[in-house]
């Protein structure tokens, strides 16, 4: 029997400040979201060319 791999959903990273779609990132259903990413990551924003929160956006 093979293996399920509905268990990976792919995520998107959302610039708080542009508004971009910057960054797609797997995350972990089964085991819940991780608290990192429900707050929300410092990650490069090539528009701005700084640092600038990020959070989760689904498709």
């Amino acid at each position: 029997m093979a293996k399920s791999k509905d268990a990976v959903e792919f995520v998107w990273l959302q610039c708080t400040e542009t508004g971009d779609l910057n960054y797609r990132t797997p995350v972990n259903v089964r085991g819940g979201m991780p608290e990192k990413l429900k707050a929300g990551m410092k990650k490069y924003c090539p528009r701005l060319r700084k640092h600038t929160l990020h959070k989760i956006k689904r498709k």
